[in-house]
């Protein structure tokens, strides 16, 4: 899933509804000129998406793009509870769809439901500011959404608190000697174990991802200037100048020069 063209456009939220359906609660047909994202959180209800009939429940969520014809009807015995965001691109004339089925099953995370109820707060308190405090947490829903989505699809977990424990040190101590073993210790499990679930989690091994995040960090310092290439090296963690170009070109495709000249 290439997510690439969507991370400059910054969603607007249009309409929002914490969505608690009576039994005979209905959509009517209608094409829409939003995009429509919808988390199921309890009960059962049809949604037909340009004909096609699609049964979502709980722990679904729903993405109808723009120009789509909508129409829904809860389950009489089973009403639908859900959280409804309609939206568009802040940028005018962009209509681009997000990376998604029409229904999603079983996507929605505690984490996710976690952003979901907090935007709930912001949207019906209305305090100053609250515009941009809703966009930005809706942002974050939609990107752990696309995460979550993305993972599953590659076969890989993303919640894990014993890797997170270990990503987050990582990141405030990338440029220090790291080993899986030590890593591993951390979080109490045996090393060969623990770097199986690292990379079920990230996809990539203890390794890799250590190099990633170090040769990132690398790119931001050569390209802001004043540092020379071994200088970065050895603030990234690398201390051969050898290697830290072969796994920069690697990486990035092109030598850690080519950065610190341009």
């Amino acid at each position: 899933m290439d997510l690439k063209r969507l991370q400059n456009l910054v969603p607007d939220v249009v309409f929002f509804v914490d969505r608690r359906c009576f039994p005979q609660w209905e959509i009517i047909r209608q094409t829409i000129n939003f995009q429509d994202l919808t988390f199921v959180v309890e009960g059962k209800s049809n949604y037909f998406i340009n004909g096609v009939k699609y049964t979502v429940e709980a722990g679904d969520v729903i993405y109808i793009p723009v120009g789509s014809v909508r129409e829904a009807y809860t389950f009489t015995d089973c009403p639908m509870h859900s959280y409804a965001f309609n939206f568009k691109w802040l940028a005018p004339g962009r209509s681009e769809a997000l990376p998604l089925q029409t229904v999603t099953k079983n996507l929605i995370t505690s984490e996710i439901l976690g952003y979901i109820k907090q935007f709930t707060q912001v949207w019906m308190r209305k305090h100053p500011g609250y515009i941009m405090h809703a966009r930005a947490l809706f942002m974050l829903i939609v990107h752990h959404v696309l995460i979550t989505n993305t993972y599953r699809s590659a076969g890989h977990h993303p919640v894990d608190p014993r890797v997170n424990k270990v990503l987050e040190y990582i990141i405030d101590h990338y440029p220090e000697d790291l080993h899986l073993t030590g890593m591993a210790d951390i979080v109490n499990l045996n090393p060969v174990y623990f770097g199986k679930l690292f990379k079920q989690v990230t996809g990539y091994s203890f390794k890799e991802y250590v190099n990633q995040i170090r040769i990132n960090q690398a790119e931001m310092l050569l390209s802001t200037g004043g540092f020379t290439v071994t200088q970065v090296a050895d603030r990234c963690g690398f201390h051969d100048i050898s290697y830290f170009s072969n796994v920069f070109k690697s990486i990035k495709g092109y030598p850690p020069s080519a950065v610190s000249k341009s």
